[in-house]
């Protein structure tokens, strides 16, 4: 039997999973693996790429992770603008709006987020070029004399 899942069905999965948090995660990347393991690298792919698995804590793979994210949302996004009409214009065009304007909010917190980060790193770096001035110099080792 193929299990094929379309676009809401996938997206209400996605959503009940979520509610479950990381273990359903696990457990469905396991049983995709199980079942067939091209189905449970895409799993895989896609809770990390989708930042459920909370790897983006790692600064070395955020930036990654989050190119990727844009890419998915991309894919899906040419989806989710194409979604069935409700049969009501004023609520098609508010929803629209609304996912608009939540896209920027999110890209926006996104920015800000780098700029905390960018901060904190260079306090770090001040701090620590401070305490290495403040250091006394170290005697430089003697050289070997070689006879």
């Amino acid at each position: 039997m193929l299990l094929t899942l379309t676009g809401n069905a996938a997206m209400e999965l996605a959503y009940k999973l979520d509610s479950y948090g990381k273990p359903a995660w696990i457990a469905l990347t396991v049983l995709g693996f199980m079942a067939w393991w091209p189905l449970g690298l895409a799993i895989l792919a896609f809770t990390i790429g989708s930042g459920r698995m909370g790897c983006g804590a790692k600064r070395g793979f955020s930036r990654w992770q989050e190119e990727g994210g844009d890419a998915l949302r991309g894919a899906f996004g040419r989806w989710s603008r194409t979604m069935p009409s409700s049969g009501n214009r004023a609520f098609d065009e508010y929803r629209q709006e609304t996912l608009r304007r939540l896209e920027e909010e999110q890209k926006d917190f996104r920015d800000f987020l780098e700029r905390l980060r960018q901060a904190k790193d260079k306090s770090e770096f001040d701090q620590f070029m401070a305490d290495r001035r403040g250091r006394p110099a170290e005697p430089a080792p003697d050289a070997p004399s070689g006879k």
